[in-house]
């Protein structure tokens, strides 16, 4: 195996993987190796730099993702990425979302692998840190093995070195963006043969991982795992990935987490920052638990009220620890996601 230091990676996720959601999933795991959401260059060179881009020293391990084609902006957002202190600067070449493929930009340029070879080429020209490439397996009728290899090829002669390849396809045609997460059939076993006809390159395995057993089981043959959803929704699995991945310390539990959490939560409320901000990223953190449901409740409802506070999260933690719901009907994250 080559690389450790995306042994363990959480996926850039669009509205979910903000700066303030980083912050917290960094209370929990010190190794894992967090990812922004998608920033196209177009915001990054034009747009508010401070609030697309901005994030707390200690996120780090911590990558900017870009979106964009063109070489010249690619790199001049590159430039910024690298000039605010990101320690990797990834190309989407992933996403399928109808305004992602408007833009010329995400799992479209599947199609264009020689346009992404001179992307990161010219990125790589103008920074020192690590630029990397998230793709999927192929889109619509490409034929993966031809699809992938090429892109791969071509952009380790750019001089990449890490992937992170999503094990699906992604059918730019006839699926919606969340259909094309879960509809296309995983195929793990082409990536797992593209790390053995490719050693010298770090791959990273993304696409429908959920359990830290699996992720162990998976990186026998790959260098790194990228959780998605599953670090999203059930954020105390990073409480263990220090211990069980790395081989570091011990689990940190929920609980612990929320108190390395505080200090930034606290900084954050004296800058004007809406509890609810930061606490929507926290509701899944007791799920299993008895009380998770108060606990969900009392985050979502109170904390959109005016002047909200850390009390808010004593009431919610006291509910966890002190008035168990044994037998309490559990909301899905579905539901979650609805009530925010």
């Amino acid at each position: 195996m080559q690389n450790q230091s995306h042994r363990f990676c959480v996926a850039p996720m669009m509205d979910w993987t903000d700066r303030r959601c980083r912050a917290f999933h960094r209370a929990l795991s010190t190794r894992a190796r967090l990812y922004t959401e998608m920033v196209t260059t177009g915001a990054v060179l034009h747009g508010d730099r401070e609030r697309l881009l901005g994030f707390d020293a200690a996120e780090h391990p911590v990558a900017l993702q870009l979106g964009g084609s063109d070489p010249a902006e690619l790199a001049e957002s590159a430039k910024i990425a690298e000039g605010l202190g990101y320690g990797e600067v990834n190309l989407n070449v992933g996403c399928p979302s109808d305004r992602v493929q408007s833009g010329r930009f995400g799992a479209c340029l599947m199609r264009e692998p020689e346009l992404v070879a001179d992307g990161v080429a010219a990125m790589r020209a103008a920074v020192r840190v690590p630029v990397t490439v998230k793709c999927r397996i192929g889109v619509d009728d490409q034929e993966p093995e031809a699809a992938l290899w090429t892109l791969v090829d071509l952009c380790a002669a750019a001089g990449v070195e890490i992937f992170v390849v999503h094990a699906r396809k992604a059918w730019l045609k006839g699926l919606s963006p969340k259909e094309n997460r879960d509809v296309p059939p995983l195929d793990y076993e082409l990536v797992a043969r593209l790390k053995r006809e490719r050693p010298e390159l770090t791959i990273i395995l993304n696409g429908g991982l959920a359990t830290l057993e699996q992720a162990r089981a998976e990186l026998d043959r790959f260098d790194g795992v990228m959780f998605g959803r599953a670090a999203y929704h059930e954020p105390y699995l990073l409480g263990r990935v220090d211990a069980e991945l790395f081989g570091e310390g011990e689990e940190v539990s929920p609980f612990e987490a929320v108190e390395r959490y505080r200090p930034y939560l606290a900084r954050s409320l004296a800058e004007g920052v809406p509890l609810a901000a930061m606490t929507r990223h926290m509701l899944g953190l007791m799920h299993g638990r008895p009380g998770a449901r108060a606990w969900r409740r009392i985050l979502t409802v109170e904390a959109i009220r005016p002047g909200a506070g850390l009390e808010v999260v004593d009431r919610a933690l006291e509910a966890v620890r002190d008035r168990p719901e044994r037998g309490a009907p559990e909301l899905g994250f579905e539901e979650i996601r609805a009530a925010e």
